[in-house]
């Protein structure tokens, strides 16, 4: 239900009332008109927040002050939710799930292990031991050991990286500070992109939303409160 159509419908029914009452017609006037006088009031201070009205200065606050509205909402969410204290404490405890699962398998599989073997004949090749293999066929003899050096160091890897405190180390070897920074710049972006794409109409519809349906209570008490001065001052004209 819509508060302010119903609080100004009220307001004027009582008005109606008092015309057509034999008894009592000057204050149930007096009621009806005052909370219909504070109703239609609060209602066009509410309409004046979000719409400009000609020869009313000061109207239309929300569209005609949308760049500070802007920053405020900038404001709000870089200075309390991503603060680079925040980012570090997100980022400060390396076991727990604010940094992302290492998984080191499917990685292990880009590897080139061939490349790795290809280099040990090399260093075997030049060092004092390459003669000697040089009178029995060079390096094409170590060619028969490839598969079992290539499965057997990436089982070291595997080995070594799964222990529990591989994650740690890495966690602790990344530089907190940089990466707080990187993000905050980051997400800072992100905002002032999106912020860059808000138009006046944009920011007054997002306001709306928000508070426009609590408003209707300022119509309601404003027509409460207007019916019972309407009532005191009918009373105080009785004496």
């Amino acid at each position: 239900m819509n508060k302010s159509l119903a609080t100004n419908g009220i307001a004027a029914f009582i008005i109606i009332i008092g015309y057509i009452s034999p008894w009592g017609r000057d204050l149930i006037l007096s009621v009806g008109f005052f909370a219909l006088s504070g109703a239609v009031t609060n209602w066009l201070a509410v309409y004046m927040l979000f719409e400009k009205v000609p020869l009313l200065y000061g109207s239309g606050v929300v569209p005609l002050h949308f760049e500070e509205f802007k920053a405020g909402i900038r404001s709000l969410i870089m200075t309390e939710f991503f603060t680079k204290e925040n980012l570090e404490k997100f980022f400060a405890d390396p076991e727990s799930n604010m940094l992302p699962e290492i998984r080191i398998d499917g990685a292990l599989e880009e590897v080139d292990f061939d490349g790795a073997f290809d280099t040990l004949i090399k260093i075997i090749m030049e060092s004092q031991f390459g003669g000697m293999l040089g009178m029995f066929g060079g390096a094409s003899v170590l060619e028969g050991f490839r598969q079992s050096f290539k499965e057997r160091l990436k089982d070291f890897v595997k080995e070594e990286t799964s222990k529990p405190g591989f994650r740690t180390a890495v966690a602790k070897s990344l530089e907190a500070g940089s990466i707080t920074e990187k993000i905050e710049s980051q997400v800072e972006g992100i905002i002032d992109k999106r912020l860059d794409e808000l138009t006046p109409q944009m920011v007054k519809k997002i306001i709306q939303d928000m508070i426009r349906k609590h408003l209707g209570w300022l119509v309601v008490w404003g027509g409460v409160f207007g019916g019972f001065i309407g009532l005191v001052m009918g009373l105080v004209r009785s004496l």
